[in-house]
């Protein structure tokens, strides 16, 4: 491979790369609708609190939401980096959380981390 070649797969790859990392909201909504509504909603607390408006929001504090004492106690305020990381491995991230499910596949978690910016 000559340099121009590979400088020009360089490149290819780092705009993979922030496609991925900025996600597709549209098909994160789906995600969503389908992996994410059996405990979630945007704007109802159900067995997991209300997403909507969760970037930017401290962790544990939706109100009349019975939040475990890791995410009372996290300290944190929800990024999108934040979410990409729990959606990988809650437990991972924050010890003694209730969630326990994670999303495999980068370019999901991506797509869902969009679609939640989005609504926030």
């Amino acid at each position: 491979m000559t340099s121009r070649t590979l400088g020009l797969a360089a490149l290819l790859l780092a705009a993979r790369a922030a496609t991925a990392a900025d996600g597709d909201a549209a098909h994160g909504e789906q995600l969503f609708q389908s992996r994410c509504t059996v405990c979630h909603s945007l704007d109802q607390n159900r067995t997991g609190p209300r997403l909507g408006g969760v970037v930017g929001r401290p962790a544990g504090s939706v109100p009349d939401f019975n939040y475990s004492a890791a995410l009372r106690g996290a300290g944190f305020t929800w990024t999108p980096e934040l979410i990409e990381r729990w959606l990988t491995n809650p437990q991972a991230l924050l010890p003694g959380q209730k969630m326990n499910i994670r999303v495999g596949q980068a370019a999901d978690r991506a797509d869902i981390v969009a679609y939640l910016k989005s609504k926030s």
